[in-house]
C-alpha cells in the first residue's frame, strides 16, 4: 500500500478520498520542516503547503516519493528541475482558490477606492465626516491584468459588471482573451500608460522578481492604484513606499509581503514596514486572498482528482 503525508490543514475530502483509493494516509497538519526531513523516506506521496519546502535536500532523504502535490499555486517552494531530475510527478491546484483570490481583490478596491479603513474607526468611535471620506467609484476606470491565468483571468471575469475598460497582458500566452470579449489583450507599455488600477497575478520567478520597482512604476500612470495577491516578492517595497508618499502611486491593496516571517526581520526590515504600515492610502491583509472556507473544500478537491487520475495511468 502506498503511503502519503499530509503536512498541512485540509479539508476532510482530500484524506477520505486518497483512503478509498487505497493509499495509506498519515495526517499530520502541525508536523515541522524538521519532522518531515527525518520521515519523508517511505512515502510516495506528499501533500504541502507553504511550511515545506520541497528542496534538493529534503528530495534527497526522500527515495520512495512519486508526486508532491501543493495546496494552492505557488510552485516557488518547490525544486522544479530537481524533481522533474527524479521523476517527480508535481501537481498544484490553482483553480480551486482562483475565485476566492479575484473576490479578495476587488473587495480590497473597493474597500480602498470608498476609503472604509478610514471610515471604519471613525464611526466606532462616534465621529462623522462623510466629506472627508467621499470615496471614488471604480466605474469607467481602467484596469490592467499582469498574468492572466486562473487567477488574472477570473479577476477579469468579476470585474465585468464594473463597466471598466479591462486590459490584460501575459508573456507567455497568445490569443488568451478571445473567449472574453470584454477584455484587451495589451502589451505591457500599454497598461502602464493608461492604466488606473493594475493587479498583479504572478508567480514567482527569477523574471518576477522586484518586477515592480522603482523603473517600473515611473512609466506607469500618476495616482495608479497597485494590487498585489500574487507573490510579495514581486513587487520591491521600499520603491513602492516611496511612490505612495511621493504621490505617484495613488494606493495600494497588498495581502502578500517580501517578508511575511516578522519575527525574522531586521531592523531595517521592521523600520520598512512601519513606514508602510502608516500610510493612509493602503489596504492590508495577511495573505489570505485565496483563504475562504469554500477555497479549503475546492483545493482539496482539484488536487484529489488531478492526483489520482495522474496516477491511475
Amino acid at each position: 500500500m502506498q503511503k502519503i503525508l499530509i503536512t498541512d490543514d485540509v479539508h476532510p475530502s482530500l484524506i477520505t478520498g486518497f483512503e478509498e483509493a487505497g493509499y495509506e494516509v498519515k495526517y499530520d497538519p502541525t508536523i515541522s520542516l524538521q519532522d518531515v526531513h527525518q520521515q519523508i523516506e517511505p512515502y510516495s506521496g506528499i501533500i504541502i503547503n507553504t511550511k515545506v519546502k520541497m528542496d534538493k535536500a529534503l528530495i534527497d532523504k526522500a527515495p520512495n516519493l512519486k508526486f508532491v502535490g501543493r495546496l494552492g499555486s505557488g510552485l516557488d517552494i518547490i525544486d522544479l528541475p530537481y524533481a522533474a531530475e527524479k521523476g517527480i510527478q508535481i501537481v498544484n491546484s490553482p483553480e480551486g482558490n482562483r475565485n476566492a483570490v479575484a473576490e479578495h481583490a476587488i473587495g480590497m478596491l473597493l474597500a480602498l477606492m470608498n476609503k472604509m479603513m478610514q471610515g471604519d474607526p471613525e464611526v466606532r468611535n462616534f465621529h462623522w465626516d462623510r466629506e472627508k471620506n467621499r470615496g471614488r467609484e471604480i466605474s469607467n476606470l481602467t484596469v490592467g491584468i499582469i498574468g492572466f491565468g486562473h487567477t488574472g483571468s477570473t479577476f477579469a471575469k468579476r470585474l465585468r459588471g464594473f463597466d471598466m475598460k479591462i486590459l490584460a497582458y501575459d508573456k507567455y500566452k497568445e490569443d488568451y482573451t478571445k473567449n472574453l470579449p470584454y477584455v484587451k489583450q495589451a502589451r505591457l507599455e500599454e497598461i502602464q500608460n493608461d492604466a488606473d488600477i493594475i493587479s498583479f497575478h504572478l508567480p514567482l520567478t527569477a523574471e518576477t522578481l522586484h518586477l515592480v520597482d522603482k523603473d517600473f512604476l515611473q512609466l506607469c500612470k500618476k495616482g495608479v492604484v497597485i494590487i498585489n495577491t500574487s507573490r510579495g516578492k514581486v513587487l520591491k517595497t521600499q520603491d513602492l513606499i516611496n511612490f505612495l508618499e511621493n504621490g505617484m502611486v495613488g494606493g495600494a491593496c497588498l495581502d502578500v509581503y517580501e517578508n511575511e516571517k516578522t519575527h525574522t526581520y531586521t531592523i531595517e526590515e521592521k523600520n520598512m514596514y512601519k513606514a508602510l504600515f502608516m500610510l493612509p492610502n493602503i489596504v492590508l491583509t495577511p495573505h489570505v486572498a485565496g483563504w475562504t472556507i469554500e477555497s479549503k473544500q475546492r483545493i482539496a478537491e482539484t488536487l484529489l482528482d488531478k492526483l489520482l487520475l495522474s496516477n491511475s495511468n
